[in-house]
């Protein structure tokens, strides 16, 4: 049981998240305090060597001056001087008198093969630590400048006292800021583990608390309801309309099921047969249709029709769809006004576009009275630098007619599959018109409005432009 426990302690993340942090705070500490210690250690050391060498150079000018006599005099003046009484001097013959200085011998550990020296020496009955340097006069003279670092080594330890407390003190505080971490980072886990799983077992309701700091906590709460939000919205959607495909397909299956059982039992001969069998086939056509339509917006939907995305000219495929739909509407005693550029660079799926501009147009035309006027239009903008699309721009197509119009409801709904407002009840269409309008443009990388037109309905479409068209079309 406990080999459990401890194998699930350590199988936390949020345990691993503060221990990582712990060891990155202690590790970043005793690097910072190494460092000051080696610094300070260092400049202490570098102090000592200078002064020394400062030393050397002015016994040594004297020597060259005066001799012997002249460096003995010099040296006792310098011990006389010494105030930090830190000072080493010692001035030997050849045969190993002392001539001046204030050492009671040579230091016995002394090795004339290294330049610089730290070792013990014996001065005024004491045994002190001390940082050397020897000389060798002509005449096998012997020379030896240091400074008792006594004090140093003093400093040195209490520096390696402090930065131990230090370590320490720097441990239990990343202990304690890593305990901290993994409580904040345990609750964040936990909340969107309790929300997640409140929504496995159907309540579709919950969201993850949002704090209101505008931190990144709050961004990934914020972006993780919408994403709830969003799957809410798709399961409601696939309800309504598993209810209207199964109200839709029923109407027109009832129909053919009613007018071949009517022609089974009525029809007298065999023209009135054919007629009941083409009348169904009509009815059946409609269910195909539908499913059809579904299974189309379902593929744009999922993003896999964009292999036929290509760079063409908008500004061409509205021209043409213009003068297919200038007869039609000519028919229904409505007037079809254009205004567009020459060119609009645009990348995409020709057909597919053709297809949600003439889903759009079927519907200006069928809700429009006679002398009516329905306008198509298509402009470029240019985006600010803040913008979505800042490198492309926009191309925005309107298409705004004189019809019946919708309310504020029937606008929030119209894009939904299977809608028809109260108006469109009697008119031929399944109600996925703009639900597939919506999926094509959605494709594009581009955004669907209907608005009022008071009288009418005015449908707008953003779609991020290109600008190199010219050269690559």
């Amino acid at each position: 049981m406990q080999t459990i426990l401890r194998k699930v302690r350590i199988q936390s993340v949020s345990l691993r998240f503060g221990l990582v942090y712990s060891v990155l705070f202690i590790s970043s500490a005793i690097l910072f305090l190494s460092f000051v210690w080696w610094g300070t250690i260092g400049l202490l050391e570098q102090r000592v060597r200078h002064s020394i060498a400062l030393d050397a150079h002015a016994l040594l000018t004297e020597w060259q001056h005066a001799g012997i006599p002249g460096l003995e005099n010099l040296i006792n003046n310098r011990l006389a001087q010494d105030i930090d009484d830190n000072a080493l001097y010692l001035l030997s013959a050849p045969d190993g008198k002392l001539l001046a200085g204030n050492l009671a011998h040579w230091p016995i550990r002394l090795d004339a093969a290294l330049t610089w020296q730290t070792l013990p020496v014996l001065r005024d009955g004491q045994l002190n630590l001390a940082q050397v340097r020897v000389w060798t006069l002509q005449g096998n003279y012997l020379l030896l400048i240091g400074r008792d670092i006594s004090e140093r080594t003093q400093i040195q330890r209490m520096l390696t006292d402090a930065m131990l407390w230090t370590c320490l003190m720097v441990g239990l505080l990343a202990v304690g800021g890593g305990w901290v971490v993994r409580v904040l980072f345990r609750r964040i886990i936990h909340s969107i583990n309790r929300t997640t799983l409140a929504i496995t077992r159907g309540d579709m309701s919950r969201r993850i608390p949002v704090s209101g700091m505008g931190d990144e906590l709050d961004d990934v709460a914020l972006t993780i309801n919408q994403m709830l939000d969003r799957i809410t919205r798709l399961m409601d959607g696939v309800k309504q309309v598993s209810n209207s495909i199964a109200h839709d397909l029923r109407t027109p299956i009832a129909r053919a099921r009613a007018e071949l059982e009517d022609a089974s039992r009525s029809a007298t001969n065999e023209l009135a047969l054919r007629a009941a069998i083409d009348q169904a086939a009509v009815n059946l056509d409609k269910v195909t249709g539908i499913c059809e339509a579904l299974l189309r917006i379902a593929q744009i939907e999922a993003g896999t029709r964009r292999s036929a995305f290509a760079i063409f000219d908008l500004a061409t495929t509205l021209r043409d769809i213009t003068e297919l739909y200038e007869a039609v509407a000519d028919e229904h005693g409505l007037k079809l006004q254009r205004n567009f550029p020459l060119h609009l660079p645009f990348r995409g799926d020709q057909a597919m576009f053709q297809q949600a501009l003439a889903n759009i147009l079927d519907n200006a035309i069928k809700f429009s009275p006679p002398q009516g006027t329905i306008n198509l239009s298509a402009q470029h903008i240019p985006a600010a630098s803040s913008a979505e699309h800042a490198q492309t721009g926009t191309i925005r197509i309107m298409v705004v007619d004189s019809g019946i119009g919708m309310n504020d409801a029937d606008l929030a709904r119209a894009s939904e599959r299977f809608f028809r407002a109260e108006q469109a009840r009697h008119t031929p269409g399944s109600g996925l018109g703009l639900a597939l309008v919506q999926a094509i443009v959605e494709l594009h990388g581009g955004t669907l409005l209907l608005s009022h037109n008071n009288p009418g309905l005015a449908v707008t479409i953003d779609v991020p432009a290109i600008y190199d068209y010219p050269d690559k079309l």
